[in-house]
Formats: structure tokens, C-alpha cells, sequence
């Protein structure tokens, strides 16, 4: 598909797109927070408004999803032989479902085809940064894999059926902007895609690599006495929550006593910044360092897809986690909520998180450090790998370690 399709509604808006879309990424840089009175909207827009699922849940849980996907995979894993015949003569293996991307070998050369696809709803209020951060959460999961090259992306988009047309004629062509400044900054390029209307405003797109076998690293190789490596904080989704209750009191109160507003505003736009930041360099050290595999933390929060990394190990292995890093302030905030995130039992979701990473025990610690020289912002050894039974866990008090907020 050259283009993107769209339903006659939004043709003013999406004409507008073409302009905001030729503009120097460049220039972008220094551009500033969005302001919804510098567009003529009033000050109360909140493009996080557009996420109202009414009390319904915004993900399918995982022990729902686990079946979904052990059932895709014993359809694949019973195919006929004539099915799989064109797979035989090859070196390469055919690649399950369950992990981060589907890697499918293709008829010529040795080639595989690597593809993964992703959306969600906003959960920022900044049209462009919420562009950014879907792009980056889709390429997330190549970089997983460490695929650090990304061929082509489509773009996915809702338009909210409750936005006006003045509100869809400014929030559209900035969260495409921002979806494709991420493409251009992670070298590939946005080609098309397809957009609808839709109750909710929804954000996401696809993925998609040929590259050799040894491009990309099958996530199952972690060994005892390999360490766990984690590249982003944690506490996104509490962080993008207390800057919504900035403006719902009731909320507010139960918080106001452990973190200032200047706390969460800071926390807020950490956040922003981490869910914007490509794993890029993340997933290409990861080549340099061997290691033996990889996930993104993601919906399921860092004990769920640890849990899901360790179920797929050749090894008779499982992970023991005893140091969260945590976006500063939002553990206590966590705390003061009841539990209602559970971000220190591992369950709060996170979104565009770090790259969750098995690394010999001798160069986790110059990873950290290349990683560091080469983007200024931190990773840490977060756990080990023990003898076990394919599991994951996080010990009874984990060390709590608090990420300044950037500046």
C-alpha cells in the first residue's frame, strides 16, 4: 500500500498531514511542550481524554493471552508435512509465536523475514511526543530480538469519533510527525499504513526487517550465572497517572503528602523522555557484549515478561530480580495508592520500557558503561540467572534504586 487510506471525515486533516510531514526533523530539537492555546484549543484539551475505556480494561491479561498464543502455536507445530516442507531444507528454524517478533525464513538465500506490530491508546498528552513513543514502543521489539536494522513501517491510527474537527485537524498531523521523526531517527521510513475512525483515539503501527540469521538473537540461551540487565526505569504508568491527577482532587489528596507537583511534572516528562528513547544502541551492544537473549518490558510490567523470557529457555534456568530502578518519587507515590500498580511486585505496565537482557557475568558491567558513554542515560544490573525451572521472581524487598528526573 503507497498511502495511507482514509475515510472521507478526515481528508481536511489528513491534507494538512503533508505539510506537517515535509517539515526538518532537525528543527525539532528545540521544540517546545504542546500547548493547546497556541492551536486555538481550549486549555482544558487532554489528549488522554481520548483513552476513556470507561472502567473497561485496556489490555487482555496474560493468562488469557498465553493460551491465544500456545493455541497459534500448536496450529503451527501440527501443519502437515507438506506445510513445513519448504522450511526443511533450510538452516534457518522457524522462530514460535510467543516471543517479541515473528521470524519467518523465506525462499531465497538464507533470509528471514522479521515482523512485529503493536498499538495502544494515548497515555500522554502531547500529540507529538505520543507519536514518538509509538513508533519507538513498536521498533522496541526488533531491537529485542537484536535487530537493530528496521526496513520499513507502516502507520496504524484511530481517530477518535468524540474529537472535533478542530482538535483531529491539530492532534493528527503532530502524532504523525512524531511517529515518523522517530522512523527517520531509527533509519527506516514510514510508507504507509491505514487510519479509520474510531470511539477511541489509538496509535501503533507495524515493523518489518529481512536480515540474515545472524542479525537477530533467539532469546533462549541465558545460562547459570549470567546477570540480568535492564535499560530503562520503571514507573511510566504511574508517572503518566499522577500528572493526570494534577487536575482530579480527589486523586490528588491521596498523594499530595509524599511527592510535590514539581515532583510529578518532573517524573512526568522522565517518563516522556524514556518511552521516546529508541533501544536502538540498547539492542546493538547487545551483539558487541554476547548476549544470550532478550525482551521488552512492556504491557506486562518487568516480572511478567521476565516470566515469559524464562518459560522460554533451553536451559533449566530462572530469574531472581533484586533491584527495581524507579523513575524518582513514583515508588512512594506506588505506595501511598494502596498498591493499586503493584510496581514493586513487578505487574505495573510499563510502555516503550527497556530492553530486559541476559549477559555473561564478566561484560554485564562494560555494557552498562558502553551504554552509558554512548547515550548519557543509565542501565543496571537488576538480578541473576540461577539453576531453576524456567521461572521468575522478584525477592521479598527488593532495593528500590530512584532515577533522577531529567533536568
Amino acid at each position: 500500500m503507497g498511502d495511507y487510506q482514509v475515510t472521507g471525515v478526515q481528508q481536511d486533516a489528513l491534507g494538512a498531514v503533508q505539510l506537517e510531514l515535509g517539515g526538518n526533523p532537525n528543527t525539532l530539537a528545540l521544540r517546545r511542550p504542546f500547548d493547546p492555546l497556541a492551536h486555538d484549543l481550549e486549555a482544558s484539551f487532554r489528549l488522554t481524554r481520548f483513552a476513556d475505556l470507561k472502567g473497561r480494561g485496556c489490555k487482555v491479561p496474560q493468562e488469557v493471552l498465553n493460551k491465544l498464543v500456545e493455541g497459534l502455536q500448536q496450529d503451527y507445530n501440527s501443519a502437515t508435512e507438506h506445510e513445513h516442507a519448504h522450511f526443511m531444507h533450510m538452516a534457518i528454524p522457524r522462530i514460535g509465536i510467543g516471543l517479541d517478533c515473528s521470524v519467518t525464513p523465506l525462499r531465497h538465500g538464507g533470509l528471514c523475514l522479521v515482523q512485529t506490530t503493536d498499538f495502544f491508546y494515548p497515555l500522554v498528552d502531547d500529540p507529538y511526543m505520543m507519536g514518538k513513543i509509538a513508533c519507538a514502543n513498536v521498533l522496541s521489539d526488533l531491537y529485542a530480538m537484536g535487530v537493530t536494522e528496521c526496513d520499513n513501517m507502516l502507520m496504524l491510527l484511530g481517530v477518535s469519533t468524540k474529537m472535533t474537527e478542530k482538535e483531529r485537524d491539530v492532534v493528527i498531523p503532530l502524532i504523525m510527525r512524531g511517529f515518523k521523526d522517530s522512523a527517520l531517527e531509527a533509519g527506516t521510513t514510514v510508507t504507509g499504513g491505514q487510519t479509520v475512525v474510531n470511539p477511541w483515539c489509538t496509535i501503533g503501527g507495524v515493523a518489518t526487517t529481512v536480515c540474515q540469521p545472524n542479525e537477530y538473537i533467539v532469546p533462549d540461551n541465558a545460562v547459570v550465572g549470567d546477570v540480568l540487565v535492564l535499560t530503562k526505569p520503571l514507573g511510566t504508568q504511574v508517572a503518566v497517572n499522577a500528572h493526570q491527577w494534577l487536575d482530579q482532587p480527589e486523586r490528588w489528596n491521596r498523594i499530595k503528602l509524599v511527592v510535590s507537583e514539581e515532583d510529578v511534572r518532573k517524573a512526568y516528562h522522565r517518563a516522556m523522555d524514556s518511552m521516546a528513547r529508541l533501544n536502538r544502541i540498547a539492542s546493538r551492544l547487545m551483539h558487541k557484549y554476547n548476549a544470550h537473549g532478550a525482551t521488552d518490558i512492556t504491557g506486562f510490567g518487568l516480572l511478567g515478561h521476565a516470566q515469559t523470557l524464562a518459560s522460554h529457555q533451553k536451559n533449566e534456568v530462572s530469574f531472581v530480580i533484586h533491584n527495581l530502578p524507579v523513575i524518582a518519587k513514583m515508588a512512594a507515590v506506588a505506595k501511598a495508592c494502596g498498591n493499586m500498580f503493584q510496581l514493586l511486585q513487578g505487574h505495573s505496565a510499563e510502555t516503550s520500557g527497556g530492553l530486559l537482557i541476559c549477559l555473561p557475568r564478566e561484560q554485564a558491567a562494560a555494557y552498562c558503561k558502553d551504554i552509558e558513554k554512548q547515550e548519557g542515560y543509565q542501565a543496571w544490573i537488576i538480578g541473576i540467572v540461577e539453576k531453576g525451572n524456567r521461572t521468575a521472581r522478584i525477592i521479598d524487598k527488593p532495593r528500590v534504586i530512584e532515577v533522577p528526573a531529567k533536568e
